[in-house]
């Protein structure tokens, strides 16, 4: 429903945009507004495209809506509603970091489950017990010190380990997450300088920001070793948590097995808030 509903609104911001107003010259028309072509050059897309969009035949990403917001050069109240039709929070100048009601309510009544939430730039902002009670996160001074994306590429966990496949996944999940919040925050000086750095550290990052892979599920496994020398393999969920533009991510063991006798253990010991907000110095 949704998707239809967005495909109505472009191309009635479309039709009622004067060619003046994009700076196109408006004679010899025979319809209102722009056409399809004009809308798909300005926003750097094919016309063919725009069609499906405005067909509900197409779901856009956040930097579509950007682009054709852009293109149409629409007033912050359009913009906002494209966004939220299209199933996005509307951009802003930075990434935000406000731990919302939702995303605190959901540490709280998961409390035997480790889990953080990050900003939508992969930033943690809140933490509960049971995660830091996996004792994996260890903080080394660096500027991004708490970028999940930043450990992974450029400052690897001593106690997290992955298959190959299960890496595979995580790197392309993490690309992907960081990818999106620029396109959608191009105004964040601070994610500017993270995506710059992530790209001239990690040849791999790199890679993966020009060649991005597809991500077929929000979710890898590892292996977290405890400082006792015991490890634990856990499923790690990443969930949106789209009123905040936040994400919160689970980690579960299979149910019945020794990984959820193990994780008992390690979480059982922990003690401590629900809530653990914690530091930020990257973007955002």
């Amino acid at each position: 429903m949704e998707r239809q509903e967005f495909g109505t609104a472009v191309r009635q911001l479309r039709e009622s945009t004067s060619p003046e107003s994009v700076g196109l010259p408006a004679g010899g028309r025979r319809v209102r507004g722009l056409r399809r072509e004009e809308l798909g050059e300005l926003a750097g897309m094919s016309a063919d495209y725009v069609r499906r969009l405005e067909q509900g035949r197409s779901h856009p990403s956040a930097g579509v809506v950007n682009a054709i917001a852009q293109a149409l050069r629409v007033r912050r109240a359009d913009y906002e509603r494209l966004c939220a039709l299209a199933g996005y929070a509307a951009a802003g100048g930075q990434v935000p970091t406000d731990l919302g009601p939702g995303a605190t309510r959901l540490l709280e009544r998961f409390a035997d489950t480790p889990m953080f939430v990050s900003d939508a730039a992969m930033n943690l902002i809140a933490v509960n017990s049971a995660f830091l009670a996996l004792e994996h996160w260890d903080l080394t001074g660096d500027r991004w010190d708490w970028n999940v994306a930043w450990r992974t590429f450029c400052d690897p966990f001593e106690g997290f380990k992955q298959s190959a496949t299960d890496a595979t996944d995580h790197e392309s999940i993490l690309a992907a997450q960081v990818k999106t919040a620029m396109l959608r925050y191009p105004a964040d000086a601070g994610l500017a300088e993270l995506v710059d750095e992530m790209r001239t550290r990690s040849r791999l990052f790199d890679t993966l920001w020009r060649t991005p892979r597809p991500v077929d599920a929000y979710e890898s496994s590892a292996a977290f070793v405890h400082p006792d020398g015991e490890s634990v393999t856990l499923v790690g969920s990443l969930l949106a948590i789209p009123g905040d533009d936040l994400a919160a991510l689970m980690l579960t063991a299979a149910p019945g097995s020794a990984d959820a006798a193990r994780l008992a253990e390690v979480v059982g010991a922990a003690d401590g808030p629900a809530v653990i907000k914690v530091g930020r110095s990257g973007p955002g």
